[in-house]
């Protein structure tokens, strides 16, 4: 009974430990990229921690089915919070390069006025 009422708790807890990793990633106004990193790799080592013991919560057997030799459910790393947590890294990852090389490249030559009319 409260093996189901931790699992949806918990995925719910790492879908919110995501979103400081997103705002701190790219909404820190006047903060250089250099710093915005720094400050997104604590925030994705803790939302790391909580995704995997929700993933563990997601691969415990069902109560009334473990027995002295009982397997999970399934592995940790094909549970739910888990893949969402790596789809999310990924996509924020490749997010960030992106805009990482649009400030680098791009951004400079609307500064200069050379792409206006």
């Amino acid at each position: 009974m409260l093996l189901e009422l931790l699992r949806p708790f918990s995925f719910f807890l790492s879908i919110l430990s995501l979103y400081p990793v997103l705002a701190s990633a790219f909404f820190v106004p006047g903060a250089r990229w250099e710093e915005r990193l720094a400050m997104a790799w604590l925030r994705v080592t803790m939302a790391a921690c909580i995704c995997f013991s929700s993933g563990i919560l997601y691969s415990l057997p069902e109560p009334h089915q473990a027995g002295a030799h009982s397997l999970p459910k399934e592995p940790l790393l094909s549970t739910l919070p888990v893949r969402m947590f790596f789809y999310a890294i990924g996509g924020m990852a490749m997010l960030f390069l992106l805009s990482w090389w649009l400030d680098t490249y791009y951004v400079p030559l609307l500064r200069r006025g050379c792409c206006r009319p």
